[in-house]
């Protein structure tokens, strides 16, 4: 399947009328900043017509990083009155303000990739090089503060940071938080650019905002939260994505002879073991953990398939995951739902409690190509380019019917089509 030349057109308008000097809002109203995840989906997209401007992405992302090398979810770059949580409800002392938790790592994967594609090899170059330290220290934060005891797996501290705000696997630790009686009273902002049916339930969003409160308490002091946080699960979305990330962390090492290969290799292996310990051979799933009740999340959700992003599964283990996905296929006409569709918690049209992500399709399609599944990632491809031709750059959509749903004009959908449909190829 090719691409449509107007529509390629209509997403690099997309990207350029959500550049707000150097970095890429998702869209306007409802995201007004800069979100780490989505800023390396969209330097994809900036690489295919203005590779300077790609760079520039990470560069202003990185503003936003603190001392000891966590890089925050959000950079408030400038004041915008239409979104909620703002930095004062953060409260975060920092130029520019930020968030104060992560999101899935993607940088180091982008950074490689973009150096392997760039026309401009010199720039790309002195880029890479530039932006490996900071990269390196953001990976050592993970480490040393989300698993200061060597499981290989990182401990994520609210829902958000997921990147997956309200998939049902969080729906029983999230449920145990506590609405604090004290939490300050807000207005949400996000249903009144998005039909509510569509966004998380208010139910959610009190115990999203008790986290910041007790985020707040503990003075961000993570091995504090290690202890105190009442929501604490292992997501493979950040798993998954940190283990590719460290591959790639490690390729420029050796590439620019850096010489903290060795580091890295201990990190690699550590969550080798870690991830495929979430196996669950009955349900032919990985599954998210609840890491304050001890067990595993019984919920099928896109990100089970991200080990074969991550490059951690068996070649049995990938044949299943192909099966179960099949079978998830035959029960909608677009994949991947963000939720399996057989379970009593699919919502095919609220946030990420069914509708399809072209940017998780995206990881999980490299996936299945990698070990060998071309035909599947074909159609995962596929089927994220027909959503978009059929209903424009949504943030998100519906997997049965294709309607597009959240936020409009959305920077990293259209980013997608131009990083995956330039060409006929799975690869990136």
């Amino acid at each position: 399947m090719q691409i449509q030349e107007s529509l390629a057109q209509e997403a690099r308008r997309i990207l350029q009328a959500n550049d707000r000097g150097g970095f890429t809002i998702p869209t306007a109203g409802l995201y007004p900043f800069q979100w780490l995840w989505d800023a390396g989906f969209t330097a994809l997209g900036w690489m295919r017509f203005d590779e300077k401007r790609a760079w520039q992405e990470f560069e202003l992302l990185f503003q936003g990083q603190w001392p000891s090398g966590m890089l925050p979810h959000i950079i408030f770059h400038k004041p915008e009155p239409t979104y909620f949580p703002g930095p004062e409800r953060w409260g975060v002392a920092r130029t520019p303000p930020t968030s104060a938790i992560s999101q899935p790592p993607v940088v180091a994967s982008f950074v490689r990739w973009m150096l392997e594609q760039a026309q401009d090899q010199a720039l790309a170059e002195a880029k890479a090089r530039s932006l490996y330290p900071k990269i390196l220290a953001y990976h050592r934060w993970f480490k040393r503060e989300r698993d200061p005891h060597h499981t290989g797996l990182i401990t994520s501290f609210h829902p958000w940071e997921s990147g997956a705000d309200n998939s049902p696997a969080w729906d029983e630790a999230l449920a145990r938080v506590e609405v604090d009686p004290g939490l300050p009273p807000y207005t949400r902002r996000d249903t009144s650019h998005v039909d509510p049916s569509q966004r998380p339930h208010q139910a959610e969003y009190d115990r999203f905002l008790t986290l910041l409160e007790v985020y707040k308490r503990a003075g961000f002091d993570q091995l504090r939260l290690l202890q105190e946080c009442p929501f604490r699960v292992v997501s493979l979305l950040i798993d998954g994505v940190l283990h590719r990330a460290n591959r790639d962390l490690l390729w420029l090492s050796e590439r620019f002879g850096f010489g903290d290969e060795a580091e890295i290799a201990g990190w690699l292996e550590a969550s080798q073991h870690g991830i495929e310990s979430l196996w669950d051979e009955e349900a032919g799933l990985y599954f998210n953990r609840d890491l304050i009740k001890g067990a595993p999340i019984q919920v099928g959700v896109s990100a089970s398939f991200m080990p074969l992003y991550a490059g951690t599964a068996s070649p049995a283990r990938a044949k299943r995951l192909l099966g179960t996905l099949e079978g998830w296929a035959r029960q909608v006409r677009y994949l991947i739902p963000s939720t399996d569709p057989s379970s009593p918690r699919f919502e095919p049209q609220r946030y990420w409690r069914g509708p399809v992500w072209a940017v998780v399709n995206y990881l999980i399609a490299l996936g299945f190509s990698e070990y060998g599944y071309a035909e599947m990632a074909r159609r995962i491809r596929q089927d994220t380019l027909e959503l978009a031709e059929g209903t424009g750059f949504s943030e998100y959509f519906h997997p049965l019917t294709g309607q597009g749903l959240g936020g409009g004009a959305f920077s990293w959908s259209a980013a997608i089509y131009l990083a995956w449909g330039q060409t006929s190829a799975i690869m990136r």
